[in-house]
C-alpha cells in the first residue's frame, strides 16, 4: 500500500490541499474570503452554470447512446466482430481530445468544414442557419451547443467502456426465466434488467459529467475561450497573459470541488437505493 499512499499523496491531497488553502489567501498572503465570493459575480457565475449545462447534457446524451450502442453490439445475435471493433474503436475515441480533436472538427463542421460545405453544394441547406431546439440563435460550432457536440465524441465511447462490463453482467438465463414466466421485455427491463444496470449506469453518468467539468483543452482549442468556461476562467487567471490571480484561479478550483462533491453527496443515497434493488 505505500506505493499507492505515496502516489496519492503527491498527486491528489497535496494538489487539492493548496488549492483549498490558496482559495482563502490574497496576494499578500492574508487570509480572506473574498475570492469565494467572487464566484457569485459574473462573469464567474455564468462560467459556472455553462460548464454545468455542458456536463449534465454531455452526460445525458452521451450516456443514453453509449448504452443503445453497447447494447446492441453486446446482445445477443450480433456478430462478435462488431464488439471487437467498436472496443477497440471507444479505446482511441475516448482519450482522442484536445487541440487535435478540436480542429478535426473545424475541418469538418466549421463555416468551410467538409460536411458543411457537402450540405450547401449538395441539398443547398446551411448548417449555419438551423436553430437548435431550445435555442432563440442559429447554430455555431463554436457555441455551447457546438462544443456539447464535440464532447460527445469522447463521452459517448467513454460511455461504451464503462456499461459493456455491465451489460455482459445481464444473463441470458434471466431473460428466458422471465420469457418463460410469461414476463415481456418491456417487463424484463423494468423489474430485472434496469434494477442491476442501473448502479453502474449511475457510476458512468457521475463520471462522464467529471470528464466534461474538467475538460479544458477542447473548448480553448475550439473557441480560443470565447465561451466562459470554469477550466477556460482558470487557465486565464494562471497564464498571467492578461489577468494574473492565482489565488481566484484556486477559488474557481475550489468551486469545482464543491460542484463534485455534491453531485457525490446526490450519487451515494441513490447507489445505495440501487443496491437494494439488485439485492
Amino acid at each position: 500500500m505505500l506505493p499507492f499512499l505515496a502516489y496519492t499523496t503527491a498527486f491528489l491531497l497535496l494538489p487539492a490541499g493548496t488549492v483549498i488553502v490558496g482559495a482563502f489567501q490574497t496576494q499578500d498572503g492574508g487570509w480572506s474570503i473574498d475570492n469565494i465570493q467572487k464566484l457569485f459575480e459574473e462573469p464567474y457565475r455564468t462560467a459556472f452554470k455553462n460548464s454545468i449545462e455542458v456536463s449534465v447534457v454531455t452526460a445525458l446524451v452521451g450516456g443514453a447512446l453509449g448504452v443503445a450502442i453497447a447494447y446492441a453490439a453486446i446482445r445477443d445475435g450480433t456478430p462478435r466482430w462488431i464488439r471487437g471493433m467498436l472496443t477497440t474503436f471507444s479505446g482511441v475515441a475516448a482519450n482522442f481530445a484536445g487541440i487535435p480533436l478540436a480542429f478535426a472538427f473545424i475541418a469538418t463542421l466549421g463555416t468551410i468544414g467538409i460536411v458543411t460545405s457537402f450540405l450547401q453544394n449538395v441539398f443547398g441547406f446551411s448548417l449555419y442557419d438551423w436553430t437548435p431546439p431550445g435555442s432563440d440563435t442559429t447554430f455555431s460550432l463554436f457555441s455551447k451547443t457546438g462544443i456539447e457536440i464535440v464532447y460527445l465524441y469522447f463521452q459517448i465511447p467513454l460511455m461504451i467502456l464503462v456499461i459493456a462490463p455491465a451489460i455482459d453482467g445481464l444473463r441470458r438465463e434471466w431473460r428466458e426465466a422471465a420469457s418463460s414466466l410469461g414476463a415481456s421485455s418491456w417487463q424484463f427491463w423494468r423489474y430485472v434488467g434496469f434494477p442491476i444496470l442501473f448502479p453502474s449506469l449511475l457510476s458512468a453518468m457521475v463520471l462522464l459529467f467529471g470528464n466534461s467539468f474538467a475538460a479544458y483543452a477542447t473548448a480553448y482549442g475550439l473557441t480560443a475561450g470565447g465561451i466562459g468556461l470554469v477550466p477556460i476562467v482558470i487557465g486565464f487567471f494562471i497564464g498571467g497573459d492578461v489577468l494574473d490571480d492565482p489565488h481566484l484561479a484556486q477559488a474557481l478550483a475550489f468551486g469545482m470541488f464543491v460542484v463534485l462533491g455534491l453531485m457525490m453527496l446526490a450519487y451515494i443515497p441513490l447507489q445505495r437505493v440501487s443496491s437494494r434493488w439488485v439485492r
